[in-house]
């Protein structure tokens, strides 16, 4: 076997070492079977002698494919979305497709630059994890390529996105799941620290408040409003505790929101669960600490994630098919954060004080 050529190895110097045309040596890379076997070894023997490798870009933009999906979560800061790419990412890998990520926080303090990126570097694919109302530039693109939504239900209420796919948690029930739990308990002054604006929110808020009535609770409806930030999320908390009869139980929108309620609580020397009953939404990382233990209603990061990525990948090859919107059953994973009010009876539960 000869020595190798000097220079970086082309399609034209495989084809000339193997005696064949470069559109023969293109199909022996795509593995065609249309290549005959004496054929197929004279052009991998040559690729072997001069250690060609294939052009990865060249051959993408040959095909109109670039093998990659883009994924663009809400807010990188929350633990949700960890669980999510936990669930995407071996289902594309399996199928030989490369994550692309953004940051739809910093997205949007760059004026949809990230999401324009996607369409520019030709994904094959999109997927947008978390709630909210969706920026024009979104809409544009889920408009041109296949779009999954997961976790919110807002690009699914578009009503010219009749393509968009959603998979999500059903969050009105999830929300019923919470305040059945701490009502079981003995609670009857149960609040609501709400999140942003979105569908997720909106879907939670108002299965507390449908569960509240449910349980004859409806005049002890308290809602305060925050975003998704431990800090926001604790000074709506401190004025919610500090205000006259105050809650005994608070079912937070996620498990952020719940550890800026626990530092109100710390902060106010209230004691989690003997003093304040605590629910959390998302089952994440967080939630599963030793050191938080927190009651949370599961949000199967994980499992959505991996079902949107499947869905994409059918989205991808029948794209005018008609919408599938799937919503995930809840569960409840109870811990140590909730146990029953002070001076009513029910199941022990440890206290700890939540830092």
């Amino acid at each position: 076997m000869g020595t190798r050529e000097t220079g970086r190895p082309t399609l034209e110097t495989v084809a000339a070492r193997a005696g064949v045309s470069k559109s023969l040596v293109s199909l022996v890379l795509r593995d065609s079977p249309k290549v005959s076997p004496a054929r197929r070894e004279a052009v991998l023997a040559a690729i072997a002698e001069l250690g060609y490798r294939p052009n990865a870009a060249a051959r993408r933009l040959a095909e109109r494919r670039s093998h990659s999906v883009g994924v663009l979560l809400n807010d990188l800061h929350q633990p949700w979305f960890a669980d999510v790419l936990d669930g995407v990412g071996p289902v594309l890998h399996a199928e030989g497709k490369h994550m692309l990520l953004g940051d739809g926080r910093l997205d949007r303090m760059m004026d949809d630059t990230l999401t324009w990126s996607f369409l520019e570097l030709g994904v094959d694919g999109l997927i947008v994890a978390g709630s909210g109302p969706p920026s024009a530039a979104l809409v544009d693109v889920a408009r041109r390529i296949p779009t999954v939504a997961v976790g919110g239900r807002d690009l699914e209420r578009d009503a010219d996105l009749p393509t968009v796919d959603v998979v999500a948690y059903d969050d009105r029930a999830g929300a019923a799941l919470a305040v059945g739990h701490l009502a079981d308990l003995g609670h009857r002054r149960i609040a609501h620290l709400a999140g942003p604006p979105g569908s997720a929110g909106r879907d939670r808020t108002q299965g507390y408040e449908e569960a509240m009535r449910a349980v004859g609770l409806g005049a002890e409806i308290r809602i305060a409003a925050g975003d998704v930030s431990e800090e926001s999320a604790r000074h709506a908390a401190l004025e919610l505790l500090r205000g006259p009869e105050r809650p005994t139980a608070v079912f937070a929108y996620n498990d952020m929101v719940a550890m800026g309620v626990s530092s109100a609580a710390v902060e106010l020397g209230l004691r989690v669960p003997a003093d304040l009953s605590l629910v959390g939404f998302d089952n994440s990382g967080l939630a599963r600490l030793r050191a938080v233990w927190l009651t949370s209603v599961d949000g199967a990061g994980e499992r959505i994630g991996a079902q949107a990525a499947r869905m994409l990948l059918t989205r991808m090859t029948e794209p005018a098919r008609a919408r599938d919107v799937r919503l995930v059953a809840p569960t409840l994973e109870v811990r140590g954060s909730t146990g029953p009010p002070t001076g009513c009876p029910g199941p022990p539960a440890p206290t700890r004080v939540f830092l």
